[in-house]
This record gives structure tokens, C-alpha cells and sequence, in this order.
């Protein structure tokens, strides 16, 4: 019986580039990309910053996961630092992948007179996995 290929879940606030799509199907044998639903999408993109807790908005994200996903897909998640500990944090339990794209930034400045333009590109590299530390730190 053939293995099932992982799917890619995106937890992250842009679309995929050519090159990310690529390198998800050569080296994590995606074949199936997953982006959450519009409703969710604007949550995970616009958390509020002044709010000292979204922990009801993280459990739909983890509601769809568990609806969703299973044991050894991926999940790409980039964002709001806290959501991305939580939902990372949660992945390492239920058997999901966390990983993250890294990237190139590739600077240009053009002086303008009175200003300074700068242009910054990206130009991705590889996708890399979230890793626990198991040793204890010492205080």
C-alpha cells in the first residue's frame, strides 16, 4: 500500500512563490498545499497587538488542525511571535511538522536628494524545521 504524501499546511500571511512551491514538492514531497480559509486567514494575519491574550483565536486554528491535518503533515507557520510559540508548541504535540521558510534579503538604496530609497528582496532558500530543546537550561 502507497504511503500517502504529506500535505503543507500555511499558517503565514503571503502566498507561496514559484520557488517556495518547488522546493516544498523536491525536498518535503508536497503534493498538496493547504491555505486556511478567508475568515481565518484575516485573524492569523491582524492579531491585535494591544490584547494581552488571543487564546479563543488560537483554538480555531487549532480546531482546523485537528479537523484537518494528520500525523506527519506539515505545517508552515510565520507571524505574530506568540501565536506562531503557541501553534508550533502545539504541532510538537499532536504529531504535526512546524517549519518555517528561510530567506535571503538582498538590499538596495538609491540616495534621492533630501531621501534615501531602500528595497529590500527576498529571495527564499529552504524550508527548515522548529526544533525542541530537550536539555534543560541551567539558571
Amino acid at each position: 500500500m502507497k504511503k500517502m504524501s504529506p500535505k503543507l499546511f500555511l499558517l503565514f500571511n503571503h502566498q507561496l512563490t514559484r520557488e517556495q512551491i518547488l522546493d516544498a514538492k523536491k525536498n518535503l514531497s508536497i503534493e498538496e498545499f493547504i491555505y486556511i480559509p478567508n475568515d481565518l486567514q484575516k485573524i492569523w494575519s491582524n492579531f491585535d497587538p494591544a490584547i494581552e491574550s488571543f487564546k479563543e483565536e488560537l483554538d480555531i486554528f487549532v480546531k482546523f488542525l485537528n479537523k484537518n491535518a494528520k500525523k506527519d503533515d506539515f505545517i508552515l507557520v510565520q507571524g505574530d511571535f506568540g501565536a506562531v510559540y503557541s501553534i508550533v508548541d502545539f504541532c510538537f504535540k499532536n504529531g504535526f511538522v512546524p517549519i518555517y521558510a528561510t530567506t535571503k534579503r538582498i538590499s538596495k538604496e538609491r540616495n534621492l536628494g533630501f531621501k534615501t530609497e531602500k528595497i529590500s528582496l527576498f529571495e527564499h532558500i529552504a524550508y527548515r524545521k522548529y526544533e525542541q530543546l530537550f536539555n534543560k537550561a541551567k539558571m
